[in-house]
């Protein structure tokens, strides 16, 4: 940092921070740990699941705080209770209100008796214009069917930073768009090296989202507290490394809190290895996730049906025995089992149709 205007620094000097300043390497974790020591000091608990999660009180006097750097939401059951931490907060850190949430990073809510509904509209139009597509067609699916991306996918692109920020962006928009998430993951693979054939399947996507910028998340206002979860895994997806994808997504009543897909990071020796790795990761977020809503006071009921396509992986986990084929799977990966065993989750079988 430079002195101030006026004052010289004598030579082998330098300045002495005493507070920390706007703009420094370790601003936000300053601002970060002033307010939360302020928010405890009001009788706020800091969720041990969820750093960014403060709740206080329980039943109809629940206040929930979810903050992001120095944005914050706050929700509750009674206007009065609102007012009382929004007043704290104000004479702490003279606070703007926006009243209540309608758009909050890049997320548009609205509200109706019937629910809310959470999508990214605006965000999703601005990904088509700067793309140069508002008067393109659409396409009906995220990509082109049966597009593999091998070794050798095209000459590569002379300006790469217009693709990795593309691809950033797309990935951002899966917050309310689960059904892209996939294809997504598979573009983001080639970020490194990215390819004409990258950027066109990239664009293929976009040409997707074009059909329904304002698909999103709805729900309901009668909606049940009860979780289920569905997993599924491709085996020996990735044509370069032969790993699978592990894939899930879990469901809060009829409506999706959490979803993911991932290549793994060990080759799997058969479709249930992958299955029961897929499983892993699933049973890992389905305890998340119900810790997160047990401090927002949730009670869940369990164990928590847990939906998967492949018999063997079932058999795996129900039958916790020392088998040639299964010694060499990560020891991580039977958290399935002592989950099981607890009553967390109830493992059965679907139909892949299904």
């Amino acid at each position: 940092m430079d002195a101030l205007e006026g004052y010289k620094i004598p030579p082998g000097q330098v300045c002495r921070l005493k507070k920390s300043l706007y703009g420094l390497k370790q601003a936000s974790r300053q601002w970060n740990q002033e307010f939360t020591d302020k928010i405890k000091a009001y009788g706020f608990m800091q969720s041990s699941h969820d750093h960014c999660l403060f709740v206080k009180g329980s039943g109809l006097q629940l206040i929930a705080l979810l903050v992001y750097v120095d944005d914050i939401l706050v929700t509750t059951s009674t206007e009065i209770l609102i007012q009382e931490i929004k007043g704290y907060l104000d004479r702490l850190f003279s606070i703007k209100d926006l009243g209540p949430a309608k758009y909050f990073l890049g997320l548009e809510l609205a509200r109706s008796p019937q629910g809310l509904i959470a999508t990214q509209n605006k965000y999703a139009l601005d990904i088509i214009k700067d793309v140069g597509l508002l008067q393109g067609r659409s396409v009906t699916t995220p990509l082109a069917p049966g597009l593999k991306f091998g070794t050798e996918s095209g000459r590569a692109l002379q300006d790469p930073g217009k693709y990795r920020r593309l691809i950033g962006r797309l990935l951002y928009l899966g917050f309310t768009r689960p059904e892209i998430c996939h294809a997504a993951q598979q573009l983001s693979q080639h970020v490194q090296h990215p390819c004409q054939q990258h950027l066109d399947a990239a664009l293929h996507l976009v040409r997707y989202l074009k059909a329904s910028p304002s698909t999103g998340l709805f729900f309901p206002s009668n909606n049940d507290f009860k979780l289920k979860a569905y997993c599924d895994a491709d085996w020996a997806a990735c044509p370069l490394s032969r790993r699978s994808l592990t894939g899930y997504c879990i469901f809060l009543g009829i409506s999706p809190v959490s979803w993911k897909t991932k290549k793994q990071t060990t080759a799997a020796r058969s479709s249930a290895e992958a299955e029961y790795r897929s499983m892993a990761a699933t049973t890992c977020e389905i305890t998340w996730v119900t810790n997160v809503l047990q401090d927002l006071g949730v009670r869940i009921d369990t164990p928590v049906p847990f939906f998967c396509d492949n018999k063997a992986a079932l058999h795996i986990t129900a039958n916790p025995v020392f088998h040639e084929r299964t010694k060499h799977v990560e020891i991580d990966c039977h958290v399935v089992r002592d989950k099981y065993k607890e009553g967390l989750i109830q493992p059965t079988y679907i139909i892949s149709k299904q």
